[in-house]
This record gives C-alpha cells, structure tokens and sequence, in this order.
C-alpha cells in the first residue's frame, strides 16, 4: 500500500493493538488513515438479531476505514483487531498534505479502494444467489488471487467462523461446503488449515 516510510516522515504513529480491540467504532467520524504493520483486523457490523457481518479482514501493508475519511461521513462498521498486532496511524490533516505533495500515494490509496469495489461487484452476485460451495470457492480464490505468495500452496489464513461471517452463512454449512470441496480436489486441508494449489 503506501510505503510505510513515507508516513511516518509525514507524521504517522506506530499503535500497538491488542486481540479484539475496538479500533474505531460504527457511527463515529474518522480522523486518521490507518494502514496494517502485524496481525490482521477486521471491519464488521451486527444485524438487528446480533449476527455479526465482516465486510472484510485487513492484512500485513493494507490499509482500512479510508472511504469516510475522504467524504467527511461517519464509519459504516467498526473496526477491530483480530489478532495482536501493529498499525500505522496518521492525522487526516497530514494524510491529506502527504497526498497533495505524493501523487503516487494518492495512486495507491486509488488502486486499493477501487481491488475492493471490485471484490463487492465480484461477490454481490455470489452472496445473493449462489450455493454455499460456490461462493466459498469465489471467496477463497479472491484471496489466493490478490494476495502475493511465493509458496507453491497458499494458505487461506481465515477461521471457519470468519469465512461464514465473510459470506452470509453459518459455521456449520461452512464446514460442510469446505468438507465437500475437499473431497472434490478444489483444496487440500492440513491440520485444519486450508490450502489452495497456486496454479
């Protein structure tokens, strides 16, 4: 994403975060640009019956929460740190002089939030109308697509109970789709972990 450098010459901090620590929090207006050192974190929401919704899960140099910073709205979810962890954050203010001064940061701030409106266009269909293999698969192979791996598997690092949450089902279809997938030769498990071949 933006290099991690160049933020903080602009003025970025270094957070430490913890497991299941509230980042930011739905309904609140945002004031920083943040981007992931370690660990991963997650965007989500609940239903009114309390079913949460993960919109996305963040990893190592990708950043999270940027849309309202831009339009001056107030976050759609929340935040929150999966695992314990680092990210980089800088004042709105200094983000935006960082932009004006680095188009080339600005570029990257553009790729990233047009991957995911793509993976929303690319998905939508898939949530609403496919079986539940199906869009597991389309799910799993986003990921191994648009992350880089220089391994020969790539290694799907989502619980069971965050691939339900990422697309509308309940853990126990998930674990039967995954189960049925296996046994198709579309991914190989490994002491519960899911894998993908590359090619």
């Amino acid at each position: 994403m933006i290099n991690e450098e160049l933020l903080l010459q602009f003025g970025a901090e270094v957070r430490k975060i913890e497991k299941n620590e509230l980042i930011f929090e739905m309904g609140h207006f945002p004031n920083y640009y943040y981007q992931v050192l370690e660990g991963k974190v997650k965007m989500n929401n609940f239903s009114e019956d309390g079913k949460e919704f993960i919109q996305n899960i963040f990893l190592k140099g990708q950043s999270f929460g940027e849309p309202p910073l831009f339009i001056d709205e107030p976050y759609p979810a929340n935040a929150i740190a999966v695992t314990k962890g680092k990210i980089l954050q800088i004042k709105k203010t200094l983000f935006y002089e960082m932009l004006q001064q680095h188009p080339e940061a600005s570029l990257a701030v553009n790729k990233s939030l047009a991957r995911r409106l793509y993976y929303k266009s690319v998905m939508a269909p898939e949530l609403s109308s496919q079986g539940p293999e199906k869009r597991i698969w389309k799910l799993l192979t986003y990921l191994k697509e648009h992350n880089n791996n220089d391994q020969e598997e790539f290694l799907i690092e989502l619980s069971r109970q965050q691939i339900a949450d990422l697309t509308g089902l309940r853990v126990e279809t998930v674990i039967r789709a995954i189960k049925k997938l296996e046994k198709n030769g579309d991914l190989k498990i490994k002491e519960g972990k899911i894998f993908l071949d590359i090619n």
